[in-house]
């Protein structure tokens, strides 16, 4: 025998020699192959899982901060309104410096509404990435 094969054993992830593969038959090697593939997606698998649940954690976190943000952004634009509705009610009746308060609420929500529904008119919900590389795999498994 070759000095370069293992005899009677299996080859591990840290030897880089190869496996011996004489007396035995294509389907017994092809099964192996297929474990192993197999063992590999379950391993990727797990791995991809233990990702996500990383970050899935993480950005709830991240979400809560950014909703007790956007509750305290809320509080202070209540009372910015309002302390602007009362300076105005010292130069003006107090009907008209409320209307206009509300007036510019309503041009500030206007404005956001319509760069809002420009932005989510250019969103591709196709995954273009995922559809490529899933293009590939085949191509990749057939060694081309």
């Amino acid at each position: 025998m070759s000095g370069s094969f293992v005899t009677g054993e299996q080859s591990t992830s840290t030897d880089t020699s190869r496996p011996e593969v004489t007396g035995r038959s294509v389907g017994e090697l092809v099964g192996e192959v297929t474990a192993d593939l197999t063992t590999l997606m379950r391993q990727e698998i797990s791995l991809a899982k233990a990702e996500i649940k990383q970050e899935a954690v993480t950005t709830g976190k991240a979400a809560s901060m950014l909703g007790g943000a956007g509750f305290a952004g809320y509080m202070v634009a209540l009372f910015a309104s309002i302390t602007l509705w009362w300076a105005l009610a010292n130069v003006m009746d107090e009907a008209w410096a409320a209307l206009i308060v509300t007036a510019l609420w309503a041009v500030i929500g206007a404005v956001l509404a319509v760069v809002g529904r420009a932005k989510l008119r250019s969103v591709n919900p196709k995954p273009e990435r995922t559809v490529q590389t899933l293009k590939e795999v085949p191509d990749a498994l057939k060694g081309r």
